[in-house]
C-alpha cells in the first residue's frame, strides 16, 4: 500500500492528461449536440449523441498507457498490474464525472435509460483499455495509445451500420431487442476487462528474468 502511495505522484506526471482531457472535452460537446437543437431533438439523435460521446471518452482513454518512461520504470519492483490500476485509479474519478456531465447535458425528455447507455459506455471504454493493455503487453510499445484508438475508431463508427441484427447491440429503447442487448454489452465488458486483466500481469521472460536478477 505504502508502495503505491509513494508512486502516485510519479505516474499522475505521465498520464497523458492533454490527450485525455481533450477527448473529454469533445465527447462533451457531442453529447451537447441534442440540447443546441432545441424543439427538433429526439430520441434517436440523443441516443446517438450519447453513443458518440462514449466513443470519444474510450478514444482518450486509448492513451491512458502511453509513457515514454516505460523500458525505465520495468526495472521497478512494482508490478505492472499495480501502475497499471494506479493510472486507471487517477483518470476514473475524472472520466466518471465527464460522463455524468455528458448524460445531464441530454434533455431529460429524449435521454435513454441511464444505467443502460452507460452499460455500453462502460463497455466501449473497457475496449480501448483492453487494446491498450494488448498492445504494451504484445509489443511494448511506449505510446501505443494512437494505434489503439485508430483501431477502435473505425469499427466504432462502423458497427451500427455492419453489426448483425442477430446479436443486435445498437438498438434504440422501444426495440423490443433493447434488453438482449445489453446483456451482450454486459458480456463484452466482462470480456475486454478480463483481457485488461491479463495483459496486465507482467510477461513470462521478465518474470524469470527478474528472478535470475
Amino acid at each position: 500500500m505504502s508502495v503505491g502511495i509513494a508512486l502516485v505522484r510519479p505516474v499522475a506526471r505521465t498520464v497523458p492528461w492533454r490527450a485525455i482531457g481533450t477527448a473529454g472535452i469533445l465527447g462533451l460537446l457531442l453529447a451537447g449536440v441534442p440540447r443546441l437543437t432545441g424543439d427538433q431533438t429526439n430520441d434517436w439523435l440523443a441516443l446517438n449523441a450519447l453513443r458518440a460521446s462514449a466513443l470519444a471518452f474510450a478514444l482518450g482513454l486509448a492513451f491512458l498507457l502511453d509513457d515514454p518512461a516505460r523500458h525505465t520504470t520495468a526495472a521497478v519492483p512494482t508490478r505492472r498490474a499495480v501502475r497499471h490500476a494506479l493510472r486507471l485509479a487517477l483518470v476514473a474519478p475524472v472520466t466518471a464525472a465527464g460522463w455524468t456531465a455528458a448524460l445531464h447535458l441530454v434533455p431529460r425528455a429524449v435521454r435513454p435509460p441511464e444505467a443502460d447507455i452507460t452499460l455500453e459506455a462502460a463497455a466501449i471504454v473497457s475496449l480501448a483499455l483492453a487494446g491498450a493493455a494488448f498492445a504494451v503487453r504484445g509489443s511494448g510499445r511506449t505510446r501505443p495509445g494512437r494505434a489503439v484508438a485508430g483501431a477502435l475508431l473505425v469499427p466504432g463508427v462502423l458497427a451500427p451500420l455492419l453489426w448483425p441484427g442477430r446479436w443486435a447491440l445498437f438498438v434504440t429503447p422501444d426495440d423490443e431487442r433493447w434488453a438482449a442487448a445489453h446483456d451482450r454489452w454486459a458480456v463484452l465488458l466482462c470480456a475486454a476487462l478480463a483481457v485488461a486483466a491479463v495483459c496486465a500481469a507482467e510477461p513470462l521472460r521478465r518474470r524469470a528474468v527478474g528472478r535470475a536478477g
